[in-house]
């Protein structure tokens, strides 16, 4: 089986393309720069569209939770183009551990639901992998 690689990394995380053809982001612990953040999901689109894998497992065990400016932009700018140009369909989030990290990811995928993709979150990555393995089949 082919190794996962880098595609990306910069101080707000780390963009992965995995084997069995799905994306993978790790967010780092600590507050975020908004530009390193939003560098790091337009790289992740960037890699979604280049491969054509419509499915992102994200980690955000050790996330801070989303300030009001990332989720905004997330939901009008970065998810319509991901599901658009990217082929976006399923997310698995890993939950942070951090509780208010865990109802701001609430509070996107509330703000984000009429979008077209589905998330489902899980306490753990193996949980995660398995239902993102199996869903859908590689979008595009």
């Amino acid at each position: 089986m082919a190794a996962r690689s880098v595609y990306f990394e910069n101080a707000a995380g780390r963009v992965w393309e995995e084997p069995q053809h799905y994306l993978r982001l790790d967010y780092y612990a600590g507050p975020r720069e908004e530009v390193a953040f939003r560098a790091l999901l337009t790289h992740a689109l960037r890699a979604m569209t280049r491969r054509g894998w419509g499915k992102l497992l994200i980690d955000q065990r050790k996330m801070a939770p989303y300030s009001d400016a990332e989720r905004a932009w997330m939901v009008e700018e970065w998810l319509p183009r991901a599901i658009r140009e990217g082929g976006y369909r399923y997310g698995a989030v890993v939950l942070a551990e951090n509780a208010f990290a865990r109802v701001s990811m609430t509070r996107l995928a509330m703000a984000s639901r009429e979008l077209g993709n589905t998330y489902k979150t899980f306490d753990t990555e193996d949980e995660a992998m398995g239902w993102l393995t199996q869903v859908g089949v590689a979008a595009r």
